[in-house]
């Protein structure tokens, strides 16, 4: 319903900016006034971004409460968070490691998440702070508003870039997945606007400290979505070869000392330390954990090119149904020409609906509409120049991947926001028969954005429908919980410590929707151990190896997970 009162909403705009485009000028223009006043006060203005990102969902936790992890993805990254917070970068093997065996994590050589260690690094230090990791979930969404924020000051006008600031608290920062969740995207998205916003900077004033601020936002990039990164960061490169090879005589030194120097030496020392995780993680400092989690369970390759590899043996049912039969099936549908032009624009679609909406659409749309009639994009500046084909470069290499997820997008989020800022901006000139409509439009957009949100965070009290929560948008309706969370929360109330085996039903349609053996990084320690259902015989020596604990079975299928004493479910399956 959302999704379509903000297309409403659009229309409405366009409508009044052909009929009435007047209307409200005098109070758009008081605004405005006193908007450009309070965004010349940039540092100012990129740490109130940040802080609001933070505040307002704090603020939204009464609608909106505190995610539980339900997606592999997001366990993973919790136990990576929970593997830095104990001060380790990996875990030793378990004696009893194939009762824990599940999606995305790796058991061998160690135990760890098969991720880059930059999300659960956020959850790290909100689990170090709090004792709750989604205070580094608020923490890395309100660096990613700041960091958009000071990205679009190197590109565009101060109140512009504030209100791009602003545009991504609304629409990513307090509803989105990216903030009710744990999967990350805020990560990677902060890390592509370092490097662009630096790459502003030294365009125009070559310094040190924009080099290293460049090279942070490589560190985040190769630590959280590293291939989408890399592919980000060649249109980078190419820009600045192109800087630095029409420099001459000292310029060129000056240019090679503040810039190409540093970064550099920051660029080999993120590899170092990149490296260096891979090699406690997996034995090998090129190696990356994802590797090794694909190479040990996954048929289906990553792009798009390759061929699937040999089925290796599953000892659980649910990693079966995942790798050779959802994944493999969701490959198998883009061998084909028209299959792999559905999956592209499957691609497509939800990148349009998480990161612009109808909203953010307008602008762009009607920039391309009004060139013909005005509109100074015919002859497009440099900022549109670079932000387009940074944008278009990333494109191409999702295209590339058999699978995606907006947040694999993550590092053009500033890019994208810039391209709807800039649109905005241009558009203010363009005029209908001598009318400012363009100067409405941009003024609408900003206006609808506001609304819609608004209606988001009351859609309980109006009862407005939030609609599934896939396919992603900003405001997705929370998905149901699988039920681990509640008898998890059970659990930890009784006395002692717990065992729990899980057995799927035969007609269970969710063995790799939810996977619910997941563990935290001392399994041994932890109050409840998930594990598998293998049998009596091989329960047998997990039962043995935890002989002080209470023993439960939790027998999943679609309806009400229920959970048993194991003793009396081994009678009932003698008998």
């Amino acid at each position: 319903m959302l999704l379509a009162i903000e297309f409403g909403f659009v229309l409405i705009a366009v409508a009044l900016a052909f009929l009435s485009p007047a209307m409200g000028s005098s109070a758009f223009g008081a605004i405005e006034q006193r908007f450009a006043g309070i965004a010349e006060r940039r540092g100012l203005c990129v740490l109130a971004v940040g802080a609001m990102a933070i505040l307002f969902r704090v603020a939204a936790l009464p609608i909106l409460p505190v995610p539980q992890p339900r997606m592999a993805d997001e366990f993973s990254h919790l136990l990576l968070a929970d593997t830095l917070a104990n001060g380790r970068l990996s875990n030793p093997t378990h004696p009893m490691w194939i009762h824990f065996e599940t999606l995305h994590v790796i058991m061998r050589p160690t135990y760890a998440s098969m991720y880059p260690p930059a999300q659960g690094f956020f959850l790290a230090v909100g689990k170090l702070i709090s004792g709750n990791p989604f205070i580094g979930v608020c923490l890395s969404t309100g660096m990613m508003c700041a960091a958009i924020c000071w990205m679009l000051q190197a590109w565009m006008p101060p109140s512009w870039a504030l209100l791009g600031g602003l545009l991504a608290v609304m629409r990513l920062a307090v509803f989105s997945y990216w903030a009710d969740s744990y999967w990350g995207g805020a990560v990677a998205a902060t890390g592509g606007a370092l490097v662009f916003g630096a790459l502003g900077r030294i365009l125009e004033k070559a310094t040190v400290r924009d080099a290293l601020l460049m090279s942070l936002g490589i560190l985040l990039l190769a630590n959280s979505r590293p291939y989408e990164g890399l592919i980000f960061s060649l249109p980078v490169a190419a820009v600045l070869a192109v800087w630095l090879f029409k420099k001459r005589g000292a310029t060129l030194g000056l240019a090679l000392r503040r810039v190409i120097v540093p970064l550099a030496l920051a660029s080999m020392v993120v590899a170092l330390g990149t490296g260096y995780y891979f090699w406690r993680v997996t034995g090998e400092p090129f190696r990356m954990p994802y590797q090794v989690d694909r190479s040990t369970y996954a048929v289906t390759p990553y792009f798009l090119w390759q061929t699937p590899k040999p089925l290796p043996i599953y000892r659980e049912e649910a990693l079966r149904q995942f790798y050779s039969k959802q994944e493999l099936d969701f490959y198998a549908v883009s061998r084909s020409l028209t299959g792999m032009a559905a999956v592209e624009a499957v691609k497509f679609s939800h990148l349009w609906l998480f990161y612009l909406g109808p909203a953010l659409t307008l602008p762009l749309a009607l920039s391309l509409a009004a060139a013909p009639y005005g509109m100074p994009w015919t002859h497009l500046s440099r900022p549109v120049r670079l932000f387009l084909f940074a944008t278009l470069v990333s494109l191409a290499g999702l295209a590339l991947e058999v699978f995606f997820f907006p947040h694999y997008a993550a590092p053009i989020t500033a890019l994208l926001y810039g391209l709807v800022l800039l649109s905005m901006r241009s558009l203010r000139s363009w005029k209908w028969h001598g009318k400012p409509s363009g100067l409405f439009l941009s003024r609408a957009v900003p206006l609808v954005c506001v609304l819609v949100f608004a209606l988001r965070t009351g859609a309980t009290p109006l009862r407005l429908s939030l609609g599934p929560d896939w396919p992603p948008t900003w405001y997705n309706a929370k998905a149901p919980d699988s039920g681990r969370t509640h008898i998890q929360s059970e659990l930890e109330t009784l006395t002692g410590d717990h065992l729990v085996f899980v057995r799927y039903g035969q007609n269970s349609s969710n063995q790799s929707q939810y996977a619910w053996v997941y563990n935290d990084a001392n399994i041994d320690q932890s109050k409840v151990v998930w594990a598998w259902d293998m049998g009596d015989s091989r329960n047998r020596e997990l039962i043995d190896y935890f002989k002080d604990r209470r023993i439960w079975l939790v027998q999943i299928d679609d309806e009400v997970p229920n959970l048993v004493p194991y003793s009396r479910a081994l009678a009932n399956r003698e008998k």
